[in-house]
């Protein structure tokens, strides 16, 4: 590893600007210890430690000596092509071995050609605009080589027929399907099976990994080894993909596709679209039976389905349904129908097998979120939007992983700039089931926090729960943006409480101030960094996998302790879960889980060597409280201040000292 890191190394001769990092060093060594011991490893590797690079290289040195696929996972699909178009090319070009890499992302992301061919006869278009966007679709995947949308730079990003075209894995025919050798799905597949890196990201690794064995599910192509990056993200995406769901827009689909069913009985397409009407007529009044008691005004959100939800005991101590239980009986009655009459064809097409399978998915899933008798889920209801979503979700994913992942693969190495709190990797270990040995690393960052941070804790402030809390926070704001010309990211736990320090402080700031939700986030952050003084006002999605370099962004002020919302269904039956054994939640869970978040939120603010600013956290329970102790002691060592005079002179005085102009 010295030999292509040192200060004379491969990658010093290939890079002017490469600078030595020992953190980089030592990272890169424990990656290679694990493949060669067949090991699993956890890094902890700080901004500015180079850790793409650290676990590439070793990656292609063991995939290439053993002629063994690596995968390797990221949490965004933007570091996904980070690592193709850029970290991949320049090794590729240093390294004397040579290697191979792919790119996979998940199936929805291509375009389907059956489905192209069924969309241009069906009704799935709803307006001139999307017919002509159609067919720049249809011209587009003539000559796309990977049917990625991605390369639709120049239509809407939000195609409203896309889902009718994409190539998701329960409309696929598999290789009964016409068009399945020129497929995209087919051709991205056949060049991972080709490489020795296959990068891919956590939500299709899970989707992958969860239905692996199936005929149609799996899509990576077999490994020995797996790196996740950003894996501080992997427990609730694989949460997600080891549950079960059911969607009105599922069920809308199900009935959309039926229509092009290609069967020529008369009298069977009759049954079929009689049944059809059926299910379209019960599906209503099922979805719409969850609106009852809810009101207006709560229509997004995610509740839980408390038990009597679907049935309830009587006095006499029998069992019936309540009013919702009846709509779903109904439901699955005309659902079982359309199965039966479609399973009772003889000599069936490929697409009424589908067909089939598919209507027999969403009934078992169903059932089974309806029964919610498995008392290691959690079930509940997402509304968004017009959508709604049933969800049976495991409370614990530990046992799920150690069976599916760390047992069955040689080396799995997760890594990301924060998986400990207060220097212990206890947290991510129980959360993920890693109960065997397991090596750790705490790599250092290159960063000198003393010299380049100041941490500003306001004096006292009320309580976060207190009515005067906006206030106050709104004025602490204005106060530092004043000391930092702008050039801020003010990050909230909730969209209410961003929104409020929002209408507070633009009025009163003279700077640029920009929202989350005004433009899209690739848009805003392109405004931020050509505005200058400009400061951004934004939640959860801004708190990670955002980099913004140089003086634009000089300071990054969060409002609250990002612990997870307690009502939160899944959040709370992982607190229950913990305390029904014996444990304390508090601290095992919410504590942990804060600290990590709250890492990411003011990583955004050092991105380089050059960088200098403030860091803002205006939640008095820093001080206040005996836990507010464990996240100071997770943070960067860097002077810590109550007096915003104090700051103003670190501040400035890094600018006239800074070798590049702050």
């Amino acid at each position: 590893m010295e030999a292509i890191f040192g200060l004379n190394g491969l990658i010093a001769r290939a890079h002017p600007d490469y600078e030595y990092r020992p953190g980089q060093v030592q990272m890169a060594e424990a990656v290679l210890r694990a493949f060669e011991d067949k090991h699993h490893l956890i890094v902890e590797a700080g901004t500015g430690t180079g850790k793409t690079l650290a676990y590439l290289v070793p990656a292609i040195a063991a995939a290439t000596a053993r002629g063994s696929r690596v995968v390797i996972s990221t949490g965004t699909k933007n570091l996904q092509e980070q690592l193709m178009e850029k970290d991949v090319p320049f090794l590729q070009r240093v390294l004397p071995r040579k290697f191979t890499a792919a790119y996979m992302k998940g199936r929805s992301n291509y375009a389907c050609l059956q489905r192209i061919k069924k969309a241009e006869s069906s009704p799935v278009l709803e307006s001139l605009t999307e017919l002509n966007d159609f067919d720049e679709v249809r011209r587009w995947v003539r000559d796309s080589p990977t049917g990625d949308r991605a390369e639709l730079t120049y239509l809407p990003e939000n195609l409203p027929f896309w889902r009718h075209i994409d190539a998701r894995s329960e409309t696929c025919l598999g290789q009964k399907c016409p068009d399945f050798d020129p497929c995209f799905i087919t051709r991205m597949r056949k060049m991972a099976t080709d490489a020795d890196i296959v990068i891919v990201n956590h939500h299709l690794f899970f989707a992958d990994l969860a239905l692996r064995g199936g005929e149609y599910g799996q899509v990576i192509p077999d490994y020995s080894a797996v790196i996740f990056d950003e894996a501080h993200l992997i427990e609730d995406i694989a949460a997600e993909y080891f549950g079960a769901q059911v969607s009105s827009y599922q069920i809308e689909d199900l009935l959309r596709d039926l229509q092009l069913l290609p069967l020529t009985d008369v009298s069977v397409n009759r049954d079929l679209m009689k049944a059809a009407a059926r299910v379209a007529r019960f599906a209503e009044a099922f979805w719409m039976g969850f609106r009852e008691g809810r009101g207006e005004g709560s229509e997004e959100g995610r509740f839980p389905l408390l038990p009597g939800t679907f049935a309830r005991r009587t006095t006499s101590g029998e069992i019936e349904a309540t009013a919702l239980g009846q709509a779903y009986l109904l439901l699955d009655g005309a659902l079982g129908r359309v199965e039966t009459t479609l399973d009772a064809l003889r000599e069936q097409p490929p697409e009424v097998e589908n067909m089939v399978r598919r209507i027999r998915e969403a009934r078992f899933n169903l059932q089974f979120i309806v029964a919610g008798d498995d008392r290691c889920y959690v079930y509940w209801l997402e509304q968004r939007g017009r959508g709604r979503f049933l969800r049976a979700t495991p409370i614990d994913v530990s046992s799920l992983l150690q069976d599916k992942l760390f047992e069955k693969v040689e080396t799995v190495v997760m890594t990301s700039a924060t998986l400990a709190s207060a220097g212990s990797f206890a947290f991510v270990r129980e959360r993920l089931g890693l109960f065997e040995e397991t090596d750790e690393l705490l790599a250092p960052s290159s960063f000198d926090y003393q010299e380049q941070a100041v941490l500003y804790l306001p004096p006292l402030m009320p309580d976060p729960r207190s009515p005067q809390w906006t206030e106050r926070a709104a004025g602490e704001v204005i106060s530092i943006l004043e000391v930092t010309q702008g050039r801020a990211f003010v990050l909230s736990t909730s969209f209410a409480g961003m929104k409020a320090l929002y209408e507070r402080v633009a009025a009163e700031v003279g700077y640029p101030c920009l929202v989350q939700g005004s433009a899209s986030k690739a848009g805003l952050l392109e405004r931020f960094r050509q505005t200058p003084n400009a400061v951004l006002f934004a939640t959860s999605s801004f708190w990670q996998g955002v980099d913004v370099r140089g003086d634009q962004l000089s300071c990054v002020i969060i409002d609250k302790l990002p612990f997870a919302v307690p009502s939160d269904p899944v959040v709370a039956a992982k607190q229950r879960f913990i305390d029904d054994a014996g444990g304390s939640s508090f601290y095992e869970y919410s504590v942990p889980q804060a600290i990590i978040a709250l890492k990411q939120g003011l990583g955004r603010l050092i991105r380089s060597q050059t960088d200098r600013g403030v860091l803002a956290v205006l939640d008095p329970r820093l001080r206040t409280k005996a836990y507010g102790r464990l996240f100071l002691e997770s943070l960067p060592a860097c002077h810590i201040t109550s007096d915003i005079e104090e700051v103003a002179r670190i501040f400035h005085r890094s600018q006239e000292t800074a070798e590049v102009p702050f």
